[in-house]
């Protein structure tokens, strides 16, 4: 597997990486036609939204890391419901 491929499944650099798998499974399972998969694109869509605001939010604090880990994304999802 690639550093980039990694990178993509690394719940602590990657926030989305459930949006992500059942984006592509949907993707799979419908012979790649895009238009199968709308909801699965806006919720991954809404998901990197939501947490750039919130790292964009952490640097101008002075945060770090800029990105909450896996397990401080969990406790800000737990805390507010699922926002996407």
């Amino acid at each position: 597997m690639s550093r980039h491929a990694k990178k993509l499944k690394d719940h602590d650099i990657n926030p989305c990486v459930a949006e992500t798998d059942a984006t592509t499974k949907c993707m799979s399972d419908n012979n790649y036609n895009k238009d199968m998969c709308t909801d699965y694109f806006l919720k991954y869509k809404n998901c990197r939204k939501f947490w750039h605001e919130i790292m964009m939010q952490r640097k101008r604090n002075g945060v770090k890391p800029e990105m909450p880990t896996a397990e401080e994304r969990k406790k800000i999802l737990e805390s507010m419901g699922k926002p996407y």
